[in-house]
This record gives C-alpha cells, structure tokens and sequence, in this order.
C-alpha cells in the first residue's frame, strides 16, 4: 500500500544536495544547438564563396575570349592570291586576335584572294581588317555599300579615304592596283587607325 498517495517512483538526487549529473547523451545534445552548428559550417562556407568568387574572376578576365594565331591563315592567303597580301603586323599585345579566315583554301590560280582578320581591341571594341581583290567580295560590299565619305586622311605615311559604312561605324579604305583594303569596326577613331597603321605587305 501507499501512504498518502505517494508513488514508489523517486527522483535520485545526488547525496550532496548539488544539481543533477548531465547524461552524457545530454551532454552531446548540448554541443549541437543551432550556434554550434553555424559556427562549425561557417569555415565551409567561407570556403565555398572564396571558390565562387575566383571562378568569377577567372571568367571574367582575357581567358574568356578565344584568340587564334592568323600567321597560318595569312600564309595561305599569300601562296594563293595574285597580289601582295597586305596584314596588319607588329600591333601592341592588347590587341587579340578573335577571328582570321580566308578562302584561299579553294582558290585555284587566277581566282580571287580575301583574307579577313578580327580583334579585341584593348577597350574591348571590334576591328576587322579585310583585303581582296574582289570588289565583289561580301567583307568588302558590307564596308563599302550604303558607305558615305568623310574624306582623306593620312596614316603612318599612306593616304586613306575615310567613310561612315552602313552600319554607322567609321571605316578607313584604300584600293592599290584593284586590291580593296578596309579597317573597319565598333571600335574608336583612335583604335582603327592604330590597326591601319600596322597593315604591311606580308613576309614570311
């Protein structure tokens, strides 16, 4: 029987009077409350941004735009045409080259020569140069067509006629012995000239 209604379960207090021992399961639980748990995570997370952030960095430098090497491009195209091929040469390191192709590939002897190059220019802007001796060549027609001059101008020595293409940008033309050659682009007055000023008769 009870006395007075007390039940046989007891709480087992320790003998000095002082607070109960924490369970070790306890003690655990203790140490992964939500503060813990931030404080062990915010090291990996650190770590996670740094990542994203230098992959960023890395995508966001020259390493995203594609240069290629036009020396094997502008070789063919001076095997093949019946002119001396002009190409820029001797430009500064900031201007890349993204793009040369020519169709001198197909060319037989007699056939038509064009060689177009394209750059980065060191404010991020176009220039294309161009060379054919076919007036009728799609580079040149979309230089010259709709084109409305501006004049003659001199660059590094050579007479140039300047003209606003149909697309609104600046282009700087010169035709030698039926040869066209064309710089054109978004980029500046200051840019073009630059790439105008380089073009010479190719030399292996």
């Amino acid at each position: 029987m009870t006395d007075g209604g007390q039940t046989s379960s007891q709480v087992h207090e320790p003998q000095d009077g002082g607070d109960p021992t924490p369970s070790p399961a306890e003690v655990r639980a203790a140490r992964f409350n939500a503060a813990n748990m931030l404080r062990s995570l915010l090291p990996l997370v650190v770590i996670c941004l740094l990542i994203v952030a230098w992959t960023t960095w890395r995508q966001s430098g020259d390493e995203r735009v594609q240069t290629v090497d036009p020396s094997s491009t502008i070789q063919l195209a001076a095997a093949r045409a019946d002119y001396p091929v002009l190409a820029p040469t001797d430009l500064p390191d900031d201007y890349l080259v993204t793009s040369a192709r020519t169709d001198a590939g197909k060319a037989e002897d007699g056939d038509t020569v064009t060689l177009e190059i394209g750059y980065l220019t060191p404010s991020e802007e176009f220039a294309g140069f161009v060379v054919s001796d076919d007036p009728g060549a799609g580079p040149v027609v979309d230089v010259v067509a709709d084109a409305e001059e501006q004049g003659d101008v001199e660059i590094d020595g050579q007479t140039w006629q300047q003209v606003t293409t149909g697309r609104g940008e600046t282009a700087f033309v010169r035709e030698v012995d039926g040869v066209t050659v064309a710089v054109t682009g978004s980029a500046s007055d200051e840019e073009l000239r630059a790439v105008a000023a380089a073009v010479e008769p190719y030399s292996e």
